[in-house]
């Protein structure tokens, strides 16, 4: 009955699947959708699975989670929920430099450990001054100085509870120096103190805020409560060496950018993405040159680009980071319109190819509609992904809800729309399209179902690609990468009918369920 079988050792394995090279090599243009992993050889768990990543040379997140410079994506509150779950959040320049300013500044004092420049009052302010820095800054425990400043002497602090129950008529009158409570009733702890032995004083005390003071008991910074619970609750927040979160900006490549750039810097942004649908100008070059000399500790990331040889113009004038992507978000119609671009994941895998010999991390940007297109992106040499549609629609992305035909709904556009060039200069320059009597839309504006909040949505897409990486046998993502471009990691492509069949078929009715 198995005379047809091939009588041998099991040490024989027949060679299965392509390569990168192979799935790449023959000249057509690849999306997500039009191919598969193999699976490999599990020997670890799920949640072994280690996915730090490079987001520029000098930048590192836990998670490879990239939300993307859009003005219905990503202000300050999406930055901040990305940077706690461990990304990091691309602010929009579809706005005035002023104002995303101040919603990097609101990333960076989300968290802090010791905050170096706390809002200080002096003793003849107001009652009515803390509740007008409580709507500014969205909180109300100030410390209070003789001279109103850091570095003045501590006199003592005014919190929510001293103000909470008192008449409105009384908020200008009332100076803080007979509402605060006094140095005399506070713990407080001395310059050249750790964090630890700090958050160790201040669980002991009971209190909101440690005031850090000098052999003067002059203020020199401050710690608050909050930000311990805030670090027990997203073990793999995205900090910088001061323990603040990190946040990105985006910028456009106009000699007005400069200014935008100046304000971003102060604020304290920690990267900024240069914004263009085809990087590859004498713009972005001099714009990139401009940086480096200026600020040469500023994280810069170019793009977009698609090809090796708009990588290597960019990588020559001094990138840290590139940016890929033409024509492949989902409300972007670049490549219908102008016929021009490339999919995407063609353009990951060769720009990663170029980009890697000179240790310069790319992001996939577009064309990420569900948890696998990340693990393909990250598989094709991707070091990160950012996401415009994916993180569209959920509670902390700018915008109202509304509904329709009974469903919760949220705006989403492409910058490359009219509704947004119409808006802001930001998106015109994107696109080349500022000087333009006659706009032509590179986008469109759309709506987008209510995913609830990123603080579920994101721990969802880390088990996903967790469990791809599992599947393949890749314990981080840099053993991924490695088994890539080794050959090791073998694709397979896939018709339309086996994508057919690899989604949900033959059923009458069903409820997807994603987490």
């Amino acid at each position: 009955m198995a005379d047809y079988l091939i009588s041998g050792k099991t040490g024989y394995i027949p060679d299965d699947g392509l390569t990168g090279v192979q799935l790449i090599g023959n000249g057509e243009g690849l999306t997500y959708n039009d191919f598969l992993i193999l699976p490999g050889y599990i020997d670890f768990s799920a949640e072994d699975v280690d996915l730090t990543s490079a987001f520029t040379r000098k930048i590192s997140l836990k998670t490879p989670f990239v939300s993307s410079p859009m003005d219905t994506v990503t202000e300050s509150d999406m930055a901040t929920a990305m940077a706690l779950n461990g990304g990091i959040g691309v602010i929009h320049h579809n706005c005035t430099p002023e104002f995303q300013a101040q919603e990097v500044r609101k990333v960076k004092k989300f968290e802090q450990g010791f905050i170096l420049d706390p809002l200080v009052m002096g003793p003849s302010d107001t009652v009515g001054d803390v509740f007008e820095a409580k709507a500014k800054h969205g909180f109300s425990s100030i410390p209070v100085t003789d001279t109103g400043r850091l570095c003045g002497k501590l006199l003592g602090i005014v919190t929510s509870r001293d103000i909470d129950f008192m008449h409105s008529k009384e908020y200008h009158s009332k100076p803080l120096s007979e509402v605060m409570t006094r140095r005399e009733d506070l713990t407080v702890a001395n310059a050249g103190v750790t964090l630890d032995e700090a958050n160790t004083i201040l669980q002991k005390s009971k209190r909101g805020k440690l005031p850090i003071v000098d052999a003067d008991d002059t203020l020199v910074s401050l710690i608050a409560r909050t930000d311990l619970k805030k670090n027990r609750d997203f073990p793999l927040a995205s900090k910088d060496d001061k323990k603040q979160l990190l946040v990105a900006a985006a910028v456009g490549t106009r000699e007005e950018d400069k200014k935008r750039i100046d304000l971003l810097v102060q604020a304290g942004v920690d990267a900024v993405i240069l914004d263009s649908s085809q990087g590859n100008s004498i713009y972005q070059i001099n714009m990139i040159r401009y940086i480096k000399s200026k600020y040469p500790d500023l994280q810069v990331v170019g793009g977009n680009v698609v090809t090796a040889a708009q990588t290597k113009n960019l990588i020559d004038a001094g990138v840290d980071g590139l940016r890929v992507g033409m024509g492949s978000g989902s409300i972007c119609i670049t490549q219908e319109v102008m016929a021009v671009g490339r999919p995407q994941g063609t353009a990951v895998y060769r720009v990663a190819e170029y980009a890697r010999r000179f240790s310069v991390p790319v992001i996939a940007d577009g064309g990420i509609a569900v948890v696998g297109h990340v693990s393909k992106a990250l598989a094709l040499g991707a070091s990160t992904v950012m996401m415009g549609s994916m993180l569209a629609g959920t509670h902390e992305s700018p915008g109202e809800y509304y509904f329709q035909d009974g469903v919760r709904l949220k705006k989403y556009r492409g910058m490359g729309s009219l509704d947004a060039m119409e808006l802001n200069k930001g998106s015109q320059q994107r696109y080349f399209s500022e000087n333009e009597r006659l706009k032509v839309a590179q986008g469109v504006s759309g709506a987008i179902v209510d995913k609830g909040s990123i603080h579920r949505f994101l721990p969802y897409l880390v088990a996903g690609v967790q469990h791809g990486c599992q599947d393949v046998g890749a314990l981080s993502l840099s053993r991924l990468r490695a088994m890539m471009y080794s050959g090791e990691l073998k694709f397979e492509r896939r018709t339309h009918a086996a994508q057919a069949e690899g989604g949900v078929h033959s059923l009458y009715s069903y409820e997807k369920r994603l987490f």
